[in-house]
């Protein structure tokens, strides 16, 4: 939770990506979408608002619209999906990102609003499935070489906007189950002194040195919850007894 709210108040992004792996591997995808929802809905509010005077409303409203339309989507396939193959898909698409962000890559094609909504698409149904809707969004945004002020400001306002909707659907598909909504609940205030430390941070680090810091941190994440660690931890106590 600290590492997460450290790279999510520097970045503007990163806290489903490192909590959702992590949290489903503990408990599962289901609840580890849950946690991730109340997790970051509350504590983002007041260091928001100050960024949505930055945010590029003609980009932000395709894609929060496309991520809207499929969060049903994911939200289906995590209800009836294998846990198992959900978190190899969880980590294969923030590793994915990952790549293309690292690679330097830059998007020179069409920025129309149908391109948008087509991100937010992708945005959204990784959203229903694991809480995790930064990836598309940020690979798009971040190739856009637009400024990072500008980038962080979008990333924030789409995040805002999305915690409340997911909330939404969560609750009206009976998904709130007690366990992870407490254990949210438990771990916020940790999460949002984190979340100030890394937003105060942000301030006095350079551009490429908050961007690699947070990407380490999202792929340690994401390799440490791959399902194929299920069998070495497994085998530990007997190697050991």
């Amino acid at each position: 939770m600290a590492l997460a709210g450290v790279a999510r108040g520097l970045s503007g992004f990163g806290s489903g990506m490192i909590v959702a792996p992590v949290a489903g591997a503990l408990y599962g995808p289901k609840a580890a979408l849950v946690i991730v929802s109340i997790l970051d809905a509350l504590p983002m509010i007041p260091l928001t608002l100050p960024a949505l005077r930055h945010a590029v409303w003609r980009e932000v409203i395709p894609i929060s619209i496309g991520s809207f339309l499929f969060l049903p989507l994911g939200l289906f396939i995590l209800r009836h999906g294998d846990p198992t193959v959900l978190r190899w898909v969880i980590s294969a698409a923030i590793l994915a990102c990952v790549a293309v962000l690292w690679s330097g890559y830059r998007y020179r094609g069409p920025r129309s609003p149908a391109v948008s909504v087509a991100a937010g698409a992708v945005s959204g149904t990784l959203s229903g499935i694991a809480q995790i809707p930064g990836p598309p969004v940020i690979a798009y945004w971040m190739a856009s070489g637009l400024p990072a002020l500008i980038v962080r400001a979008n990333l924030l306002t789409f995040f805002m906007i999305g915690e409340f909707v997911t909330l939404g659907n969560l609750w009206a598909t009976d998904m709130l189950m007690p366990e992870p909504v407490t254990i949210g609940l438990v771990t916020m205030p940790l999460y949002f002194v984190f979340l100030l430390a890394g937003w105060r941070m942000f301030a006095v680090t350079g551009d490429r040195g908050y961007r690699l810091v947070t990407f380490w941190l999202i792929i340690a994440a994401a390799l440490l919850a791959l399902p194929l660690w299920d069998g070495v931890s497994a085998r530990l106590p007997a190697a050991f007894a």
